[in-house]
């Protein structure tokens, strides 16, 4: 790395700063603390706020998020980072769909006004069994259906980029022995799209209350996600840092997950499962507790283990 010209380009696309020798410490522009609480290190290609604990094991990240497009390519021509426009044929789709649209069941009944109706108390009661709070229901735009074909479950419906209904997920709440009875509709969406911040952490999981317990999340729903999926290339060109959280008993998905986005030098982590079901079985404090202690991906270390413990 050219260290004088990434100190420049720092310096441009963040300010002054200090320079400690072995760190450089800025003003942090995601919490604007008055201090030098940023502190990079351009030998080890990480950072880390003070302050507001914002953190990252790719420099490129402050540079793409808060600098201009031309200090990026600056940054990526010192770095030799690869530009991912060149692979742009691994991410065309041979034929561009229509984006998926469908209908709310008609029998949807709102959970989000204070003033429930009467029939909302036992699915009420069985989104504050799994950790569910009012916010939580607001957030998701959640609701329920008392009969018809999706009676007696909740629904927790998906926005698009747009704004409009692309999927939906049917979750019995009294005991029925298909807990699940989804639409006839394609899962090869970004569920609830349109409210994923792709410059944040974002945690990839398998279903939806996992979702409202991880945060700022994606549930795969199940499925499997092909190299070409539009989740991989949203992560891929946004350079998303990953936090994978999938069920202990879905590793071998997950493996083929995380080399597909090692592949493209994504940011990842893995986050401790064990001791429950799955994330959603988890209170809200403990996800926290272990995002925060999660442990960091290391490419060329992952792949190998990877290897031994397929011998």
């Amino acid at each position: 790395m050219n260290k004088p010209e990434a100190k420049k380009i720092l310096r441009e696309a963040l300010g002054n700063y200090f320079d400690k020798g072995s760190e450089l410490l800025f003003a942090c522009p995601a919490c604007r603390h008055h201090k030098h609480k940023l502190s990079i290190n351009l030998d080890k290609n990480v950072f880390k706020c003070w302050i507001c604990d914002y953190r990252g094991r790719n420099i490129r990240r402050l540079v793409r998020r808060f600098g201009s497009f031309t200090q990026l390519q600056r940054w990526d021509q010192i770095t030799n980072r690869t530009d991912l426009a060149r692979f742009a044929d691994l991410f065309e789709v041979e034929r561009e769909e229509a984006p998926q649209k469908i209908d709310l069941p008609r029998e949807f009944l709102s959970l989000t006004d204070k003033k429930r109706p009467a029939t909302s108390k036992f699915a009420y009661r069985y989104l504050q069994s799994r950790f569910v709070s009012d916010l939580d229901i607001l957030k998701w735009k959640m609701g329920y259906c008392f009969n018809g074909e999706y009676g007696n479950r909740i629904i927790v419906p998906s926005f698009d980029e747009d704004g409009d209904v692309n999927y939906f997920v049917a979750r019995s709440y009294n005991g029925d022995s298909y807990k699940y009875k989804n639409p006839p509709a394609s899962k090869g969406v970004i569920f609830n799209e349109l409210f994923v911040d792709w410059n944040s952490d974002l945690v990839i999981v398998e279903g939806i209350f996992d979702a409202i317990i991880a945060g700022n999340s994606v549930p795969i729903l199940g499925s499997t996600l092909r190299p070409d999926s539009k989740l991989i290339r949203q992560i891929v060109m946004n350079d998303t840092p990953v936090y994978m959280a999938l069920d202990p008993d879905a590793r071998h998905k997950e493996n083929k997950i995380i080399k597909t986005l090692l592949k493209y030098d994504i940011e990842m982590y893995k986050i401790d499962v064990s001791g429950y079901e799955d994330v959603g079985s988890m209170p809200k404090d403990v996800f926290s507790e272990r995002k925060q202690n999660a442990t960091f991906i290391d490419g060329g270390d992952y792949l190998l283990l990877d290897l031994i413990s397929a011998i």
